[in-house]
């Protein structure tokens, strides 16, 4: 099975080798079919440290790394 991979924004990098990433997702409100954003934070594993608040990243399933991080990040996108 394919692991997923989803894109979003870096909103904190304050915890050492970990982002914390904003995923944002859009969809139509199943009675009023008005557009509706919900976003959801996924920490993402950064080796690194190479990633900063603001840059757009792509994260990937992995298996657990620690009590609540199962993504690492891919790579930032232009």
């Amino acid at each position: 099975m394919p692991k997923r991979i989803l894109q979003g924004t870096v909103v904190s990098d304050k915890n050492d080798k970990t982002v914390v990433v904003r995923v944002e997702r859009r969809f139509a409100h199943p009675l009023l079919q008005k557009t509706v954003r919900r976003s959801k934070k996924y920490k993402a594993h950064d080796e690194a440290n190479q990633f900063k608040v603001g840059d757009v990243v792509s994260i990937q399933e992995c298996a657990p790394i620690s009590k609540d991080k199962r993504w690492t990040v891919l790579a930032a996108q232009a």
